[in-house]
């Protein structure tokens, strides 16, 4: 690796996924205040909503993650306009 081409606070970092736990270390500059014991060390962690573990595209299952009740208010919208 290149000196001096990385920010200051290039650092490893987990991001853990919020809908099914999973989580995985890598080298990130994301700002986070959390931090969370993962493999016997202390990190700080950046909370996704979906990654490649629970994505449907990955894991081939038709698995729908809805946390704001988008597909819902969708739903209820496309059912007036088609009336």
């Amino acid at each position: 690796m290149k000196k001096g081409i990385h920010p200051e606070n290039y650092r490893p970092v987990v991001f853990k996924d919020m809908s099914n736990g999973d989580m995985f270390l890598s080298r990130s500059t994301a700002k986070t205040t959390e931090t969370v014991e993962f493999e016997g060390e202390t990190y700080p962690v950046v909370k996704l909503e979906i990654s490649s573990s629970s994505h449907p595209f990955y894991t081939g299952k038709s698995k729908l993650v809805d946390t704001a009740g988008r597909v819902d208010k969708f739903m209820s919208r496309y059912a007036r306009s088609r009336k």
